[in-house]
């Protein structure tokens, strides 16, 4: 996000614009399991455990009241399948460890409030768009929220945003 800093460079004459960057463009999701544009591993799929893969998040803003992280399929051929929804989680978290739940689930498109891994009904590669939010407030939603509803909720509260994107494909086997 940029601020607005106005720089009077005289008794009141011509004000300079100076444009200063909040550093929100720092914050960053990761995942010890697999790289950016990557494979996910088959533990964190419905073809394995079906668990949550541990991630990471650094430079979280200061300013944040909680963290909010969706995970979606826009491949998949029903159109963007929603895997996990989780919000209000403490900004001071760091990570998320694998397997665990830090904060409000929200329903997912298997019906779930819950992490529901990879799992494409296709042979093809699909992506998974891991989004971390940064949030300037506690979210007061309804109970079971939906991505759609979640997505609507983050609108004018979202500090900075980082992404992941991990890819799995369904052995033909």
């Amino acid at each position: 996000m940029k601020t607005l800093i106005l720089v009077f460079t005289g008794f009141l004459i011509f004000p300079s614009l100076v444009l200063a960057d909040s550093g929100s463009n720092d914050f960053q999701i990761s995942s010890a399991a697999f790289e950016n544009n990557t494979d996910i591993p088959k533990k964190y799929t419905c073809d394995g455990g079906d668990i949550n893969p541990p991630l990471s998040f650094k430079n979280v803003p200061a300013q944040a009241k909680s963290l909010a992280l969706t995970i979606s399929d826009p491949d998949a051929p029903e159109g963007v399948w929603s895997h996990w929804v989780i919000y209000n989680i403490p900004p001071n978290i760091g990570e998320i460890i694998e397997n665990t739940n830090p904060g409000t689930e929200g329903l997912s498109d298997f019906g779930k409030y819950t992490y529901g891994g990879p799992c494409p009904s296709d042979e093809k590669l699909h992506h998974y768009i891991f989004r971390a939010y940064a949030l300037n407030t506690i979210l007061n939603i309804n109970e079971g929220p939906t991505l759609s509803e979640v997505e609507k909720a983050l609108r004018g509260r979202t500090i900075s945003k980082a992404e992941l994107i991990g890819t799995y494909q369904k052995s033909p086997f």
